[in-house]
C-alpha cells in the first residue's frame, strides 16, 4: 500500500508540474535539433540522459554523466533544469523512482524505455569479460561514460571510436567539465566512409590481444554494408574477443503504428535515419545468429525485446557474441 501511495503521489507532483516539464522539453529539444545541424550525435543524448537520471536517482552513480551533460553545449542550462527538477523534487518528496530509472531494469522492456534498460546489460557485459580482457573499444561511443569509470584499471587500453565532430564536441566538453580524459584514445572514424579498424589499429590497437567491443545504440542508424563489415572487422581481432551490442529488428521500419512512424520521423528530423534492423521473421533469435555466423562470429548470450510469434514481432533485442577463432 505504502509503494502504491508514494507512486500515486509523485504522479500527481508530476501533473501538476508538467507546465514546467514541458517548456524545458520543448528548449530541449531546439538544443539537440541545433546540435544535430551542426554534425554532432543528436540520439547520443539519450544514452547520456538515462544515466544522468539514474544518478540523480540514486540508482546508478555515475559522476561522469551528471557532469558531462551538464556541460554539453547541445544542452541549454535552463532546459535541463525545467525538465528534470519537477521529477527529482517528486521522487525526493515521495521516494518513488520511476521504473525506466531503476537500476537494473525491471520487467518487459517497452521501446521507449529501451536506452534505460540496455544500460544494466551492458554493464553486467563489463564485469564479466573486462577482467579477462586488456582493450576495451568502444564503437560509436558517442557519450558514454564508462571509461571514466576504469580509472584504477591501467592494465586495460581505453578506445573510443565515433564521427569527428561528436568526438571534437564530447573532448571539448569533458575538458570543460573538468573530466579527465587522458587514458583514453580517441579515435575519429565513419563506420559508412573509414576502414575503423586501420583507424583503430593506427592510433594503437593491437588485433592480436583480446578485446571487449562496446557497440550501443549505434546498428540501427547504419546500413546493413556497414553493419557486415564492422562485424567481420570484430571477428578478424583475436579469438576470445566479445562484442556486446543492441539491435532493432525489420518491425520498427514496418509497423504502422503511431510509436514506430513517430520514431521514424522523429530520427529523421535528427539527421539520423533509421537504416538497419535484423529479419524479424520468429524466432528471431535464429534470424540474429545466422547474421552473426555469416560474419564469423558465435552468439553468445541474447535477450529478445517484445514478443516474437507471427502476430506480434520482436522489435529488437540485447546480444553478445564471440570470436571463436582468429579469421
Amino acid at each position: 500500500m505504502r509503494k502504491l501511495v508514494s507512486r500515486v503521489a509523485f504522479y500527481v507532483l508530476c501533473t501538476v508540474m508538467s507546465p514546467v516539464f514541458l517548456i524545458g522539453y520543448i528548449m530541449w529539444i531546439g538544443g539537440t535539433l541545433a546540435s544535430g545541424r551542426s554534425g554532432v550525435s543528436g540520439t547520443a543524448q539519450g544514452p547520456l540522459s538515462a544515466r544522468y537520471s539514474e544518478h540523480n536517482f540514486g540508482t546508478r552513480p555515475d559522476e561522469a554523466a551528471d557532469r558531462l551533460l551538464r556541460a554539453l553545449p547541445g544542452v541549454p542550462g535552463p532546459a535541463l533544469f525545467l525538465t528534470t527538477a519537477p521529477v527529482f523534487l517528486a521522487h525526493r518528496l515521495t521516494g518513488y523512482v520511476p521504473r525506466a530509472f531503476r537500476y537494473p531494469y525491471e520487467g518487459k522492456v517497452s521501446p521507449q524505455y529501451e536506452a534505460s534498460a540496455r544500460i544494466g546489460f551492458f554493464d553486467a557485459a563489463l564485469e564479466r569479460y573486462l577482467p579477462d580482457d586488456t582493450q576495451f573499444v568502444i564503437l560509436g561511443a558517442g557519450f558514454d561514460t564508462r571509461a571514466y569509470g576504469l580509472a584504477n584499471d591501467v592494465r586495460v587500453r581505453v578506445f573510443e571510436v565515433d564521427t569527428l565532430p561528436t568526438q571534437t564536441v564530447k573532448r571539448k566538453t569533458l575538458e570543460k567539465a573538468g573530466i579527465d580524459s587522458s587514458r583514453v584514445t580517441f579515435v575519429p572514424a565513419d563506420f559508412e566512409k573509414e576502414d575503423w579498424l586501420d583507424c583503430l589499429t593506427a592510433a594503437g590497437f593491437d588485433p592480436a590481444e583480446r578485446t571487449l567491443f562496446l557497440w550501443e545504440g549505434v546498428t540501427m542508424y547504419l546500413d546493413r554494408a556497414a553493419v557486415e563489415d564492422t562485424l567481420r572487422k570484430i571477428a578478424s581481432t583475436a579469438a576470445g574477443s566479445v562484442v556486446a551490442f543492441d539491435y532493432f529488428t525489420s518491425e520498427p521500419f514496418e509497423s504502422s503504428s503511431f510509436y514506430w512512424r513517430y520514431g521514424r520521423a522523429a530520427t529523421s528530423a535528427a539527421g539520423e535515419e533509421l537504416k538497419f534492423g535484423v529479419d524479424s521473421t520468429p524466432p528471431s533469435r535464429d534470424r540474429l545468429a545466422e547474421l552473426l555466423r555469416s560474419c564469423g562470429l558465435s552468439l553468445t548470450e541474447q535477450q529478445t525485446l517484445g514478443e516474437d510469434t507471427q502476430k506480434r514481432r520482436a522489435w529488437g533485442g540485447f546480444a553478445i557474441a564471440t570470436v571463436e577463432k582468429a579469421a
